[in-house]
């Protein structure tokens, strides 16, 4: 985990804006203080007095001993060793514990930082860490400590990832600290060939960073990506820091005036609030002005409003969108609704006069703490809960949602590179939604899911069994995509044959359904050939009869009001008793008999067709067609047409169109002994497995 030198490509202050940064403290003279500065058994070590100041500032009750031991093992056991800058290498254990001071992570975090690299660089033993600062201190160690690329080679970097993700599955401190860690890495990567740079920024760009933002820590995303942003790249960036520049040589700032003016407001509404200039990050400008092409001064920050209790940031959104412009499109209210990394906010625009628009933040002081550190913000989280939690903790932070599906398909990666890509991939989705199931219980997923995700989400690799869902009440194949707030449930074929499908892989948006997936067709090569044949109807086998064709009714006793008239029924609904019907008359004195209901009747009647009463007679035998929608399933039309058998239907004719997203559409005419045995036999073939609705024939072109 070694840092390497003050990286000259860092953003810093900007000239002219200096009011807007916090200067960085020097490592270099830390790292000196480090060497020279007392160690006696009962007194502090001096190079560690910015940690022990910041970390009193949020814990003013801390027990400070075991951070003066931590430095002590530290600086002994690192005595001797450089970083390429030619600092001493106790610096960079130092600086990451003091970004993380400075966060408000609690004592065992810093004694571990303290140490992290101890055991992977020197003769300390994670025995000797345990020992002597307990259990807890030990395992943040461990997670933190890189495997060796003696023992691994190539593996050593992704199963170095694969390890400290299981670790924080059990404790998020971990990472706390590794993003810490490469951090004070990216701001001193400076000595580095380009190369070298270019590789550690891109892991950085594609695992840490959304790592950082599903912890919530965003003071250190949001450095990450600048650094970053000045590796990769370095013209954009400039151009950038230009924009920035000229923007705080300016004699005006809109942004002042708007908050002046927003401070005013709340002090007349009696809102005790501290109202502040934000600016933007240097990533954050430029996302701005790729979408918005010229810049203006609003543009370079937002208001953040600082209020003490929930139901202030709702004053002051109401006192802004009542005494100043509100732009509508821009409010979220993310109080009421967390975003899946504990962030809390209310976000919101105004317009000022000059047409300027002043993007707002408006949180607690305790949302703004969660805002920038995340889990650090937490403290302990594994300490037992106190009577009166802090705001009352949404979630459990020990084990985001997030973070349970990753472990879960980390141990079906079969191999190291698989592991690597597919994380990657997964972290790139940004945005969690989250759908409840029927029972109440609720699912995590990444936006853009589909029902298939949902099914390995539930079921694991029992979701191979899945035949289809219901979305918000409604039937839907596996590949409908889900959406925030969705209520899906699953259908679980109860066939043992049932299995995968290759096409759930274009519908597989998790890596754990299509690790799954992709796992089953390995292991049943044959089985999914053989699927992809038994997928093609047996058409051969059918008599295909129009969908829309009119059926002379032989069988049905039908009175009408017409005498000699000739009597059909209407092939669009097919009518059967009990059903309430209508009549029309249609050339060559023939009526045709439609159900009450039938699109169609509403068309003749707008024609000007003549309407005859009809009525059922004295009837036994009908003739009805029935649609019956399925998933693919093998022997589904087996079962199904045994299931009509067995209710007394003899299947007159029948069409099954070719499957389309792993859904198929059968059609049956079929003749019945008594109508009454009508609902019965739609029961009987909804009921078997695969079938998800059966309907009468309503086919409005006929």
């Amino acid at each position: 985990m070694s840092a390497e030198a003050t990286n000259p490509a860092t953003p810093g202050p900007v000239a002219g804006s200096a009011a807007r940064w916090r200067a960085r403290i020097d490592l270099r003279r830390l790292g000196r203080a480090a060497l020279l500065g007392p160690t006696a058994r009962d007194r502090l070590p001096s190079a560690i007095s910015h940690v022990v100041d910041a970390h009193r500032a949020h814990y003013p009750g801390a027990e400070l001993d075991p951070l003066r031991r931590a430095y002590v093992l530290a600086e002994s056991s690192h005595r001797g060793q450089m970083r390429k800058s030619g600092e001493p290498y106790i610096t960079h254990p130092l600086a990451v514990t003091l970004i993380l001071a400075e966060l408000g992570a609690e004592t065992t975090t810093l004694t571990a930082s303290l140490l992290h690299d101890t055991v992977e660089d020197t003769d300390v033993t994670l025995d000797q860490v345990g020992g002597e600062f307990g259990a807890d201190v030990r395992y943040l160690v461990d997670g933190v400590t890189k495997l060796e690329k003696v023992d691994y080679g190539a593996a050593a970097e992704p199963e170095t990832f694969r390890k400290m993700l299981v670790a924080t599955g059990n404790d998020v401190r971990v990472m706390s600290i590794k993003l810490a860690d490469r951090l004070h890495n990216m701001r001193t990567l400076g000595v580095m060939r380009p190369e070298k740079q270019a590789r550690i920024a891109k892991v950085t760009r594609d695992v840490l960073i959304p790592l950082a933002e599903r912890l919530g820590v965003q003071a250190l995303k949001t450095e990450l990506e600048d650094l970053v942003f000045a590796i990769l790249h370095p013209e954009e960036y400039e151009h950038t820091r230009e924009l920035i520049v000229d923007n705080a040589a300016r004699t005006d700032d809109p942004l002042a005036e708007i908050a002046d003016e927003v401070r005013g407001h709340l002090r007349e509404a009696d809102i005790a609030a501290e109202v502040l200039i934000r600016p933007r990050h240097f990533v954050s400008v430029h996302r701005v002005a790729r979408k918005r092409g010229q810049l203006r001064g609003a543009d370079f920050g937002r208001l953040l409003v600082l209020v003490n209790e929930d139901a202030d940031c709702y004053g002051v959104l109401g006192e802004l969108h009542t005494c100043m412009t509100p732009v509508v499109s821009e409010f979220k209210d993310f109080i009421a609704v967390p975003k899946f990394n504990l962030y809390q906010s209310l976000h919101t625009a105004v317009a000022h006069p000059d047409g300027q628009v002043a993007e707002v933040l408006i949180r607690t002081n305790q949302m703004h703490k969660v805002a920038e550190a995340g889990v650090i913000a937490l403290g302990n989280p594994y300490a037992p809960a106190p009577d009166d939690p802090v705001d009352g903790e949404r979630v459990d932070p020990t084990r985001p949602g997030w973070l349970s599906r990753l472990l879960d398909w980390q141990e079906g990666a079969p191999d190291p590179d698989t592991f690597w890509s597919t994380l990657r991939e997964d972290l790139a989705q940004d945005r969690e939604i989250t759908v409840f199931r029927p029972d109440g219980g609720t699912l995590g997923l990444p936006e853009g899911a589909s029902c298939v995700d949902a099914a390995y989400a539930q079921y694991g690799e029992d979701a191979h069994a899945c035949i289809g869902a219901r979305v918000n009440g409604r039937l839907a194949t596996l590949s409908t995509v889900l959406r925030d707030g969705d209520t899906v449930q699953l259908l679980m074929g109860q066939d043992p044959a049932s299995e995968p499908s290759r096409e759930w892989l274009e519908h597989a948006h998790t890596p754990a359904a299509r690790i799954a997936i992709q796992r089953w067709l390995a292991a049943h090569p044959a089985a999914d050939d053989a699927r992809e044949q038994r997928e093609e109807p047996p058409a051969a086998a059918l008599r295909p009869t129009a969908e829309g064709s009119v059926l002379r009714s032989t069988t049905a006793d039908i009175i009408v009001d017409q005498p000699g008239a000739t009597v059909r029924l209407a092939g669009c609904c097919t009518p059967v008793p009990p059903d309430d019907v209508t009549g029309f008359a249609v050339r060559g004195g023939v009526v045709t008999v439609h159900r009450i209901e039938c699109a169609a009747v509403e068309r003749m009647k707008s024609a000007g067709r003549a309407e005859v009463g009809v009525r059922w007679g004295d009837t036994t035998e009908c003739r009805v067609t029935l649609l019956a929608e399925s998933f693919v399933r093998p022997h589904l039309l087996a079962d199904l047409t045994e299931a009509m058998a067995l209710e007394g239907a003899e299947i007159v004719s029948a069409t099954v169109e070719p499957p389309t997203q792993q859904r198929v559409r059968h059609t049956y005419t079929l003749q019945l002994p008594d109508a009454a045995h009508l609902p019965a036999l739609m029961r009987a073939m909804r009921n078997v497995a695969g079938v998800y609705d059966v309907s009468r024939a309503h086919t409005p072109g006929a």
